[in-house]
């Protein structure tokens, strides 16, 4: 694959990317870049989380990027996530493991690595001293949306080290590239200032999109304090696919749905139908009644919108069809954990967790 080709998967991932050119330059040097997104195991893990992350991994590692899955257990302990219980978020850990398997991310070519191994070395902690000592506790404290945190609810010393120890997480996996959703930027960007003065180097930092819930957007803000507003929340189990549902609780739950007529922006069903079902279907099929129109074979996410807005699909007809391909796609994943016993007792586990913010 050439450079342009990887390219344009890449930009496929990255709803921004700091820089381009960057990405460029780092593709024409290293055959096999080092990538890496990180994961704070706690509770159920949702669409987002889990097909979406295949997709978008899967897509890095056909670029030629070699993958590192960060399991960033101690960031969950630090930020007192399933009660501040590290062996309880170590074992959410693995059920999310367990459910990329299942969803066909390519975990042959992902290296899994665990922050509980990485907190042995000396050298580790002394970069996370040394990005401490670049920076301000104000500036850390900004940086606490990376933990699903507003600045005020930054109250615990411990929520003071997850920046730092996350910043440092990059230049102790030697990660050229970091892939993690528009909500991380922040502590991305610490990296690429810290990186150079240090003498290490700035990461290439690419945000993919963050998956809307499907409840109704209700935020005053813009950007990407807005997009996590509005993101899929397992804070918000009415408005999140989780990925064990079963058929009837996905179709309960898009069925009520925020589907405005007409209208494709902010729209999570739209969304879904772009960032998941095209990336996993290569046309769909609407049923309805023919006194409606009949029924619809639909070959791209283009051709849907253009539909969808003219008002020639109704939002009553759309929800089925995006309720049977995302069951489609959850269904292997629910049968593995209904089906393999070690699977299942993992499941069993997690779901008798209490889940704390």
């Amino acid at each position: 694959m050439d450079i342009t080709a990887k390219l344009k998967l890449i930009k496929q991932v990255g709803e921004e990317i700091l820089t381009e050119e960057e990405l460029k330059t780092l593709l024409e040097t290293k055959e096999h870049p080092i990538a890496y997104d990180g994961f704070e195991p706690s509770g159920s893990i949702h669409l987002a989380q889990g097909i979406m992350r295949a997709i978008n991994i899967n897509k890095m590692i056909k670029a030629g990027i070699d993958f590192k899955m960060y399991v960033a257990d101690w960031h969950g302990w630090a930020n007192n996530k399933l009660g501040g219980n590290l062996e309880k978020i170590q074992t959410c850990g693995d059920y999310f493991i367990e459910v990329w398997k299942a969803c066909g991310m390519n975990v042959d070519k992902v290296k899994f690595i665990r922050a509980s191994e990485v907190v042995n070395s000396m050298e580790y902690w002394k970069k996370v001293m040394q990005v401490a000592r670049n920076t301000t506790v104000k500036r850390i404290t900004r940086c606490g949306q990376i933990m699903g945190r507003k600045d005020a609810d930054v109250q615990q010393a411990s929520q003071i080290l997850y920046p730092c120890m996350q910043c440092a997480d990059i230049f102790e996996l030697k990660a050229d590239i970091t892939e993690l959703g528009m909500d991380q930027r922040k502590v991305n960007v610490l990296a690429r200032e810290v990186g150079p003065k240090l003498n290490w180097w700035k990461p290439v930092v690419i945000n993919h999109h963050m998956l809307l819930g499907l409840g109704k957007p209700a935020s005053n803000k813009i950007g990407v304090e807005r997009a996590i507003d509005l993101k899929m929340s397992k804070s918000k189990p009415d408005t999140a696919i989780f990925m064990t549902d079963s058929e009837e609780e996905i179709k309960r739950k898009i069925n009520k749905a925020y589907c405005p007529e007409k209208i494709v922006d902010e729209n999570p069903l739209m969304e879904y139908a772009k960032y998941i079902i095209f990336e996993k279907f290569d046309s769909i099929k609407i049923e309805r009644p023919v006194k409606f129109g009949g029924d619809l074979e639909i070959n791209s996410y283009e051709e849907l919108v253009k539909i969808f807005s003219s008002g020639n699909l109704h939002p009553m007809d759309l929800k089925p069809t995006i309720a049977y391909y995302v069951n489609e796609l959850v269904r292997p994943v629910r049968e593995h954990f209904e089906k393999n016993k070690k699977a299942k007792e993992l499941l069993e586990k997690v779901e008798s967790f209490k889940i704390t913010r």
